[in-house]
């Protein structure tokens, strides 16, 4: 039923699913790379690829909650239990079709039960709605997982005791392996043969054992050519005295793969009734592991949850793909007193990376991340978002910027509704600079009209002035410091840009009369405009100036009060402490005082006794009333603690029980665990090992990737316990088994 509801939400999302082309120029794409580097899963990673931004609000609130909730289950108990979890698609249709499974896909189907099993457990106790239906329709099966994991210890090796006629076949095999290998080391190690053997080793051709031959003397030795070595020079000889041997090894590794598969058609048969379950926990936990990548990733960028309203409204945001040492935040608000807003200043003066921060952080919010920004920082969900941005100029289609531009314009003029937000770098810009602002004023006007959010870059003048005389439209500037003559990347909102042209030339050292000359061809309108400008935004600046000073006092004076506050705090703690260790040391003299008066009554004759009894009721009195005492007469406690005696010396015995270890196993099992859960199990088993005189051990960690097995290795090789170890020979259990010698303490 949950995910009925879910496949509805996602059909209704794909109704308002925003141009692919829009969301990678604002570069979503790599946001979704950030969190694919953060999920485990195969299935997780797939659906970070397909992840869409929602228009739905509600929908939206959810996806928000839901990271904010796996944020605060984090904090409380670290990372969701999720280790990698490869494509099972396969396994899966194979379960479905009653098929068997071999090693790798029994193993992987008992990861997805360990994973569900751990997510299970790891939940319990806490209580998250937004989260609650994905930890609780997980299903778990502890004995058929177990079972799993002891049968198969690798992807090539079954384990001995998977059955027991398994164990039998095997053990038969492995004498009749020993019968074989000491009579081939008879016939080399023979004086009438040994001056034919190539090398005193036995060797396997084709399943049989059998011993190198010089070629030349070949003939002398009764038996069977299985093959010869690449230079010729020698034979690889099946002896008939072991003819009959060897067939039996054969029929007995027929017999053990006739078993090994049987062992697995019966894990896997065990696996047909829930191959549902298993299908349904593979998509909670991929989707588990994609809300903890979210979460991670907040955590990563220091990203707070967006409140959702219906507008803009950011406070020290941050574009999310540039580091956090190198960023200037920005305070950025519209939608509410004016719904467009034009950003003028110099070119590299950041004002393309507003635009870019506010449609990304958008997005970003509907897809339930958190975005990096302040507390309180508001947002809009939105049906699209439409970005221009960039050099458009085609040389296929033959087409220039402006024209490259005005297409994509156009597309956006024909789609744009109420609750679209539409971003445009360099509004009307790559033709005549009268047609091109004219033109730019004329599309701000109509998407004004379509009661959109519209965020827009220009260099005009003629914008600037239309958006001060003009409701609804708004100013803003990347401020610039001319002494420095480099960009600060600070907006400023409702102050418009300044040209600086005249400023910068003549700090760069044009000469005053080109200035002055430049200066007298200009309109006088535009001279006063200039003027107005100029004084706003410098009023604009000295505020600023001001109001950081001022918070900076405040802050000092509010910093100044805390630490006050703390000190008072601190004396009255300090005092509070000394005066009750005062009455603990009292109270402890007065103690020891009444135990060293009854042990000096129980030594004085009849005639003292009367007077001995007298201080022990002066001493009790004084013991009852010392916590309420705050006066004390520490003369009189100094006085009796001096009359302290000897206390009689005590002792005691300390007893081992050692019976556990009598019944330790030389054997331990650690497929399935990750490398920090093995060494723990390990460390304590080989403590056990140790206090029952264990001298040899095998430690199962099967194959696999190898990680589990290079992460006991490390650990044996600094463990106090260990003398040596080795990887397990032929028959032993080859690279799925360790086997260790222990030191004797």
């Amino acid at each position: 039923m949950a995910y009925f509801i879910e496949i509805l939400l996602v059909l209704w999302d794909n109704i308002y699913i925003m141009n692919k082309k829009y969301l990678e120029k604002l570069e979503f794409n790599y946001i979704k790379d950030k969190l694919c580097n953060l999920t485990n899963t195969f299935d997780g990673k797939s659906l970070v690829n397909a992840l869409v931004p929602s228009s739905v609000l509600s929908e939206v609130m959810h996806l928000q909650t839901e990271t904010t909730d796996a944020l605060n289950i984090i904090h409380e108990k670290g990372l969701f239990p999720i280790n990698e979890v490869d494509d099972n698609s396969l396994y899966i249709k194979k379960l479905e079709s009653n098929l068997s499974l071999n090693n790798k896909g029994l193993l992987s189907i008992a990861n997805i039960l360990k994973v569900s099993r751990e997510l299970i457990d790891y939940y319990k106790g806490l209580n998250y709605a937004s989260l609650d239906e994905y930890f609780s329709f997980l299903y778990s099966n502890r004995d058929l997982e177990n079972k799993i994991f002891k049968a198969i210890i690798s992807e090539d090796i079954i384990a001995d005791d998977a059955s027991s006629k398994l164990l039998s076949i095997r053990r038969s095999k492995i004498n009749m392996e020993n019968d074989i290998k000491n009579k081939l080391n008879s016939i080399i190690h023979s004086n009438s043969y040994s001056k034919y053997i190539m090398d005193s080793v036995i060797t396997i051709r084709d399943n049989r054992y059998v011993i190198p031959v010089k070629d030349e003397y070949k003939s002398f030795i009764k038996g069977f050519i299985h093959d010869t070595s690449a230079s010729g020079s020698t034979v690889y000889i099946e002896p008939l005295s072991v003819f009959e041997i060897n067939n039996k090894i054969k029929d007995l590794i027929i017999e053990e793969n006739k078993e090994v598969q049987n062992i697995l058609d019966d894990l896997a048969s065990s696996l047909f009734p829930l191959t549902n379950n298993i299908l349904e926990n593979i998509k909670l936990i991929s989707k588990l592991d994609v809300i903890c990548a979210k979460a991670k990733l907040s955590i990563e960028m220091d990203a707070v949850s967006p409140i959702l309203c219906n507008e803009i409204n950011l406070i020290k945001a941050r574009h999310p793909l540039i580091s956090k040492d190198t960023v200037v935040p920005i305070d950025i608000y519209v939608g509410k007193d004016f719904k467009t807003l034009v950003i003028t200043g110099p070119n590299t003066g950041g004002k393309t990376v507003t635009l870019k921060t506010v449609g990304l952080l958008c997005i970003m919010a509907q897809c339930g991340l958190h975005i990096p920004a302040k507390d309180g920082s508001k947002l809009k969900v939105f049906d699209n978002i439409y970005a221009d941005i960039g050099d458009e100029q085609s040389i296929e289609e033959s087409l220039s910027t402006f024209s490259s531009h005005m297409t994509n314009i156009v597309k956006i003029v024909e789609n744009v509704s109420s609750n679209s937000l539409v971003l445009v770098d360099e509004l009307g810009s790559g033709t005549d600079p009268i047609e091109g602002a004219n033109l730019a004023i004329s599309l701000l006007e109509y998407f004004h009209s379509k009661r959109c959010i519209i965020l827009a870059t220009t260099h005009y003048h003629e914008i600037k002035n239309y958006c001060i005389t003009h409701e609804g439209f708004e100013n803003a500037s990347c401020d610039f410091d001319i002494n420095k003559l480099e960009p600060t990347y600070k907006l400023l909102i409702g102050i418009p840009g300044k040209s600086n042209a005249f400023a910068i030339s003549e700090r760069l050292g044009l000469s005053k009369d080109i200035l002055d000359r430049a200066r007298s061809l200009m309109n006088k309108p535009d001279i006063d405009i200039e003027s107005l400008m100029k004084e706003i935004y410098d009023d604009k600046l000295h505020i600023n100036k001001l109001k950081i000073e001022e918070e900076k006092n405040l802050n000092q004076i509010e910093l100044l009060r805390k630490s006050l506050e703390k000190q008072i705090s601190d004396k009255l703690l300090n005092e509070e402490k000394k005066l009750e260790l005062a009455k603990k040391e009292a109270k402890d003299i007065l103690l020891d005082a009444k135990e060293t008066a009854n042990r000096i009554i129980k030594e004085l004759n009849h005639a003292d006794l009367k007077r001995a009894n007298k201080l022990r009721d002066e001493i009790n009195k004084k013991t009852k009333n010392i916590s309420s005492n705050n006066d004390l007469d520490l003369s009189v406690l100094l006085k009796l603690n001096n009359q302290e005696t000897n206390k009689p010396d005590t002792s005691s015995t300390i007893h081992i029980n050692n019976s556990k270890s009598k019944n330790i196993s030389s054997e331990i099992n650690l497929i399935g665990e990750n490398v920090d859960t093995a060494i723990s199990i390990l460390d304590k088993y080989l403590d056990d090992c140790t206090m029952a005189h264990l001298k040899q051990i095998r430690i199962i960690h099967g194959k696999g990737t190898g990680k589990l097995r290079e992460g006991i290795h490390n650990y044996l090789k600094n463990s106090k316990y260990v003398s040596k170890y080795r990887i397990a020979g032929y028959g032993e259990g080859d690279y799925g088994v360790t086997i260790a010698e222990l030191k004797w303490f």
